[in-house]
């Protein structure tokens, strides 16, 4: 049984060397075959894993992750979104404008339009406003839909 749980620890340790190195280099070319080069895996096992390790592929951890560091530029510069869109990774602000509106619900110009500071610690700013995975799935167990 030990065998096991080491080899878990082996293959999450490789997966959080890749996610580091997204969140470190997040607005630089990354692909798969680089990421999985990072984590000592072939990239079908790299994709696989990571996915099962972190809920969502490495494509779009990446894509949250630019969208994340965009989301704090957009509130706290007055840089053009466009200069924004290639600073943070991507390569057209077609793609970052559908993505960001993917992740976020609001375009990049509605979302400055209506972001506040907070006037709050930016670790705190950063979590309540970390982009979701994904729409969310209802109340929790037991919680009653308003109205009810």
């Amino acid at each position: 049984m030990a065998g096991v749980n080491r080899a878990v620890e082996d293959s999450n340790r490789r997966m959080l060397r890749a996610r580091d190195a997204m969140d470190r280099a997040y607005a630089q070319p990354l692909d798969v075959p680089a990421l999985a080069r990072i984590a000592h895996v072939s990239e079908a096992h790299f994709t696989r894993t990571f996915r099962a390790t972190f809920g969502e592929t490495p494509h779009r951890y990446l894509q949250r992750r630019r969208v994340e560091r965009a989301m704090f530029l957009l509130r706290d510069t007055d840089r053009p979104v466009t200069d924004i869109c290639f600073e943070v990774g991507f390569n057209s602000l077609g793609t970052f404008s559908r993505t960001f509106r993917e992740i976020v619900g609001r375009s990049p110009r509605e979302y400055r339009r209506t972001a506040v500071w907070a006037g709050v610690p930016t670790c705190f700013t950063m979590a309540w406003t970390r982009p979701s995975q994904g729409p969310p799935e209802g109340p929790p167990d037991g919680a009653r839909e308003p109205g009810d």
